[in-house]
């Protein structure tokens, strides 16, 4: 299975929670930030809806194999 590198920039990131809403076994958040449970996880749609819900486009999430970004999208 593919894995996927989640990044949070926690300068952007004001707490909305939504991505803790679609993907709670990915995303936690940490005195009012949203931070990824681990930074590589298992490939998911929900880790993709999390992050293109973003507000802010603050989640990253990068394919480690091949290094392209699939979140934010434009």
């Amino acid at each position: 299975m593919a894995k996927w590198r989640i990044e949070v920039d926690d300068e952007l990131c004001f707490g909305s929670g939504v991505c803790t809403g679609c993907a709670p076994q990915v995303f936690d958040l940490v005195d009012g930030v949203s931070t990824p449970v681990a930074p590589v996880v298992e490939a998911g749609p929900e880790v993709l809806i999390a992050a293109e819900s973003c507000p802010v486009e603050a989640i990253r999430v990068t394919d480690t194999a091949t290094g392209e970004v699939l979140a934010p999208t434009d």
